[in-house]
């Protein structure tokens, strides 16, 4: 028997049609509401020409919409595509063109659409929302709901069957489009809900974007018991987080150390009736273990969840219980229900306790692979084994406690961000001779980006310039947070790069800037 999220959906509205799956602003959707109108739109993209296995991007906001187009793709038998909506077009048309896709939904005050419709791609577009730009093959959101659906179109899904790609920093700048299959989807959700014990009697406050998997893993495990999902889309006013916890009842939160920290830093959990509030989890990266105590301290009946995943796993790999965070501080805790987890040496033996090796893991959550590049997913996965590049050791009860990353990527809050695709932006700029850059600690983030730039000679740079280069294109969280100027950068006798240095040690600083 096949399995998809499909399948969980399709049992959460025969069992519990009424309640509700989504909110947004003041506006929600019933299980059969939702179902109705993932039916319109399944047999919208069948009947105009979508087939099974065509790529289909979303460039949507989290919002009832994006739950009907994810679940409407994979019912006419679509692969999603959820896109960045924080990027910019230089990455989400180079996303489009790699994936290959056949269609676009996207939302129409999206700032990049004008960009995006620029750059002569050959693929249908749904505009969700209203807009005064002209927009090739383009179709408004409204014309696919007149039909009033009741069933999916006939389609037989496998479980290997490509149900997502994931795009995520690689250490190249390439594109990274992480290979999902229905299995994979499936398998780690219902890992989730095992360990979670979600039900349909739970609702939960999101504030994490769909399109990374953390917030992919939020949204369908709760569409899968029958559970209600609140949307909340803006960070800027935590107390106005807390109010509509309160307000709405929820059960649970979820959040990356910055939010958590965010809230923490900026209001009074005592200032508000969180008596509803049953568990929280955290994930993203690290999150200082002191922060971890503030937070059981205020909200000592409240379970909290530290977990670990990776995009590649589908979302999650490891999850410390509750019970132990106190017992066993500062570790991940131990493999999800279901999955395979191992330190291991460069051999691929398990290592003994308080040995250093990398994380691997196997099991159905496991990705199919690199979208495009068979030569990284052989060097990723091996004998069934996924590296994660995350190194880390055993303690004497085989808990896991990472001790650092194997790559240079960076981990800035939600975000994986390659040093290569920003030193590439910089290097546009005709006044920069070299650059490199690396991630230094940052309490709120875990990482921040810094860029080191050693300008060509008798140049004068200007930073406000190089900076508002970065902002035109790359991502907010991408744009370097400090700049130092220097007259050259550390280097092996070979020319590498110590990137090493460039944080722990002084370097001196070229004065004519």
């Amino acid at each position: 028997m096949s399995v998809s999220l499909l399948n969980l959906l399709n049992s959460a509205v025969d069992n519990y049609p009424e309640n509700i799956a989504v909110s947004h602003k003041d506006v929600s959707v019933t299980y059969i509401e939702l179902w109705h109108k993932v039916c319109d739109l399944s047999n919208y993209l069948k009947k105009n020409g979508l087939n099974k296995g065509d790529r289909v991007s979303l460039l949507l906001e989290n919002s009832i919409e994006y739950v009907i187009t994810y679940y409407g793709i994979l019912a006419a038998g679509g692969v999603v595509i959820a896109l960045n909506t924080a990027t910019k077009s230089r990455d989400l048309t180079r996303w489009i063109r790699h994936s290959d896709s056949k269609w676009l939904f996207v939302q129409a005050d999206h700032p990049e659409l004008l960009k995006i419709n620029n750059s002569e791609l050959n693929i249908n577009n749904i505009l969700v929302g209203n807009t005064d730009i002209e927009i090739n093959n383009a179709t408004s959101w409204d014309v696919i709901f007149k039909s009033n659906y009741q069933i999916l179109p006939e389609l037989e899904i496998q479980n290997d069957d490509l149900a997502a790609i994931i795009y995520t920093s690689g250490t190249t700048g390439n594109p990274k489009g992480v290979m999902l299959s229905h299995k994979n989807l499936h398998h780690n959700i219902c890992s989730i809900l095992e360990y979670l014990e979600i039900t349909n009697e739970d609702s939960i406050l999101n504030v994490l974007p769909f399109y990374y998997s953390y917030g992919n893993s939020i949204l369908h495990t709760h569409i899968a018991v029958g559970g209600r999902i609140v949307l909340e889309n803006n960070t800027l006013f935590p107390k106005r987080i807390l109010k509509e916890m309160e307000d709405k009842k929820v059960t649970g939160f979820s959040g990356v150390p910055s939010t958590f920290a965010l809230l923490m830093n900026r209001t009074k959990f005592s200032d508000f009736n969180l008596s509803k509030l049953r568990y929280m989890t955290q994930a993203g990266g690290a999150m200082a273990p002191a922060n971890i105590d503030r937070l059981k301290n205020e909200l000592s009946d409240v379970k909290f969840f530290v977990m670990y995943g990776q995009t590649e796993g589908t979302a999650r790999l490891a999850y410390l219980p509750p019970d132990q965070l106190v017992i066993k501080r500062g570790s991940i805790g131990k493999a999800i229900p279901d999955i395979k987890l191992e330190v291991q040496d460069i051999d691929g033996n398990k290592c003994p306790p308080h040995v250093t090796g990398e994380i691997c893991a196997k099991g159905d959550n496991i990705m199919l692979g690199y979208w495009k590049d068979p030569e990284t997913t052989k060097k990723v996965i091996c004998n069934g084994w996924l590296k994660t590049g995350d190194l880390a050791h055993y303690d004497d009860d085989e808990f896991i406690y990472i001790d650092g990353r194997s790559s240079e990527m960076i981990k800035s809050g939600a975000h994986r961000i390659s040093p290569k695709e920003i030193e590439e932006v910089i290097l546009e700029l005709d006044l920069v001779s070299e650059v490199a850059v690396i991630g230094v600690q940052d309490e709120l983030l875990g990482q921040t980006i810094k860029a080191v730039i050693v300008p060509k000679t008798d140049i004068k740079i200007n930073k406000l310039q190089l900076l508002s280069h970065c902002k035109e294109n790359l991502a907010n969280y991408k744009v370097p947070k400090i700049v130092d100027f220097v007259e050259s950068l550390p280097k092996t006798p070979s020319g590498k790069i110590k990137r090493f240095m460039l944080n722990k040690t002084k370097i001196k600083e070229y004065n004519n800037v």
